[in-house]
C-alpha cells in the first residue's frame, strides 16, 4: 500500500495546491491525519482526495508519500471511489 502526492501547482486562494491519494480509504485517511490534515478536509465528490498546500506536499513527500503523475493520482482515486461506494452500499 502506498501515499501519494502530485505536483499539480493549482493556484486556489493565492496558495498553490496538489493533490494526496492513496490505494486505500484508511491508509489515506491514517496518512492524512499525521499530516495534520483534518478528515472534513477529505474531498468526498467527484475523485477522492485531500487537497495539500506545495509546503505540505513536501511534509509528505519526507514522510515517505511518492510523488506521482496525473495518471497515477486518476487511478488512485478512481479506486478509492469505487472503495466508497462498497462502504455506502455496506459492501465494505
Amino acid at each position: 500500500m502506498a501515499v501519494y502526492v502530485d505536483s499539480e501547482d493549482i493556484l486556489w486562494r493565492g496558495k498553490l495546491w496538489c493533490h494526496l491519494a492513496a490505494d486505500t480509504l484508511d491508509e489515506l485517511h491514517s496518512f492524512a491525519s499525521r499530516l495534520g490534515l483534518r478528515k472534513s478536509w477529505f474531498q468526498s465528490k467527484g475523485y477522492p482526495h485531500y487537497d495539500v498546500t506545495v509546503s505540505m506536499r513536501e511534509r509528505a513527500l519526507i514522510m515517505g508519500a511518492i510523488d506521482a503523475d496525473r495518471e497515477t493520482i486518476v487511478g488512485c482515486c478512481k479506486q478509492l471511489k469505487m472503495e466508497l461506494r462498497q462502504q455506502v452500499l455496506g459492501l465494505a
